[in-house]
This record gives structure tokens, C-alpha cells and sequence, in this order.
């Protein structure tokens, strides 16, 4: 299983509209983050976790020429706002896209974009089936097991992914007894953290490292990170062994 990182930024990415700082000035392609996102390929299938405002960029820089699958987290516009360009997956395989998420995200799309399930549909409009998933309940998706895991960000519930060793965690704060469970027995994590400050609805670093060594994966990379977190470069410093700063277009093999 390939895991390649479409983007590794958090809302507004990074750099920042109008931002004077040094991270967002920075000459480091690394430092160049687009909204978070994952693309995951196994058994010759292309899955990707959210489709943010970047989503239509991301395919093509890497050059995607096939969409199985979408896995969604949650429902907030820098998780969902691409989802309209599947409807170029849909024109060169003649067939809609599924879309895996619980039922508060699939009521959201379906108000986000709500000429996609009219009952007259305009043509050329996306074509998705949305698939309704439930947290510690797994399914099966092209011969693989996936389990949907709930995490906490603020008050709204988020989904986490977990393939076999490996699981996907953004936008998390908290997480529950319960959650922390099925996450046992990963060897390679992806978790956000947004930067060193306390913040309301994100993990930072220090948090970060506590969940993962929870977790005790063989591997943490960092991910959904905001322009305030500092420079890769310096990022890479303050991390322990075993734990590391993603960056657009890294890729993993698990």
C-alpha cells in the first residue's frame, strides 16, 4: 500500500494570504502546504481521504488519472470544497464516485452541493453515491478492511481511517478510551498538529507527541499544519525519534 501526501496545510495552508511571516516567505518547497489531504492506492485502486479547495491542483500535480474512492472526515469546507471536480474521475470512467462518511458530512454535501442530488440533475454536474459509514463499525472497500474511528474536534465529531497497521487522524483534539483502543497495533500514523500554542480544536505538537506515544507506532508523521508551527526545517528539530514533519508529495510505503 502507497500513501502519498496531497497536502499537509491546514485551512487557509500555507503560505497565508497577505502573510508577512518567514515560514510563508520561505524558500523551502516544504514549506509550500496545501489543505490536508491523502491519497491512498492499493490492489490497483485510488482512494483519497477529503477533497479540499486544492483537490482539483493535487490530481494534477500527481498526475491522477483514476478516482475509486473518496473517504471523507468531516464536513468542513477545507476537507470538502473540491468535491465538484470528481465529476472529471466520473466523465473518463463513465461512473459515479462513492463517497464513505457518516451521515452529519453526507447531510452537509448534500446541502454544499445540492445540484448533485437534485432531482433534475443539470448536466455534467458530479456524480456521487454517497455511502454511509459508522465509527468502530469496519467495512469492506476492493478487498480491504478499513474501520472508521471517531475522534473529537471541539464538539465535532471527526473520522479517522485505519487500514490494517496504518491510520489516517486529522482534526483532532481529544480522543476518546474507546477510539484509543482500535488504534492499537498501528505502526505507521499520520496525526495533525497545528502548531506549539495551545488551540481550541487542534492538537499541538506537545499533544501530538503524547497520542502517538499512546499509540506507540513505529512511525508518527505530522500533519494539517499551520504557518505558526515554524519552518520544516526547525520543525524537524523539536521531534523525537520516530516521529516526523510531512510535506506535500512525500510518500510512504506500507
Amino acid at each position: 500500500m502507497r500513501v502519498t501526501f496531497l497536502g499537509t496545510g491546514t485551512s487557509q495552508g500555507v503560505p497565508v494570504i497577505a502573510c508577512p511571516c518567514p515560514v510563508c516567505h520561505s524558500e523551502d518547497k516544504r514549506d509550500k502546504r496545501l489543505r490536508s489531504s491523502i491519497m491512498i492506492d492499493y490492489n490497483d485502486r485510488t482512494i483519497v481521504v477529503d477533497t479540499g479547495p486544492d483537490f482539483r491542483y493535487q490530481m494534477l500535480r500527481q498526475d491522477v488519472k483514476r478516482l475509486d474512492a473518496v473517504l471523507m472526515t468531516h464536513s468542513h469546507k477545507d476537507h470538502i470544497a473540491g468535491l465538484d471536480d470528481v465529476r472529471a474521475f466520473n466523465y473518463q470512467q463513465q461512473q459515479s464516485i462513492p463517497i464513505y462518511s457518516n451521515k452529519a458530512t453526507h447531510d452537509a454535501l448534500r446541502k454544499e452541493f445540492y445540484y448533485a442530488f437534485s432531482d433534475y440533475k443539470y448536466p455534467g454536474v458530479p456524480q456521487l453515491e454517497l455511502e454511509e459509514i459508522f465509527a468502530g463499525e469496519p467495512f469492506e472497500l476492493y478487498g480491504k478492511s478499513i474501520l472508521a474511528i471517531e475522534v473529537m474536534h471541539y464538539k465535532m465529531p471527526v473520522l479517522g481511517f485505519r487500514i490494517d497497521n496504518f491510520a489516517y487522524i486529522t482534526d483532532a483534539k481529544t480522543i476518546s478510551e474507546e477510539s484509543f483502543k482500535l488504534l492499537e497495533g498501528v505502526e505507521v500514523l499520520i496525526l495533525n498538529a497545528l502548531q506549539r500554542e495551545p488551540h481550541i480544536s487542534h492538537l499541538t505538537l506537545e499533544e501530538a507527541i503524547e497520542v502517538s506515544n499512546r499509540i506507540s507506532p513505529k512511525k508518527t508523521f505530522l500533519t494539517h499544519i499551520s504557518h505558526r508551527f515554524g519552518k520544516h526545517i526547525d520543525i524537524e528539530k523539536m521531534l523525537p525519534e520516530g516521529i516526523f514533519v510531512s510535506h506535500d508529495q512525500l510518500v510512504i510505503e506500507i
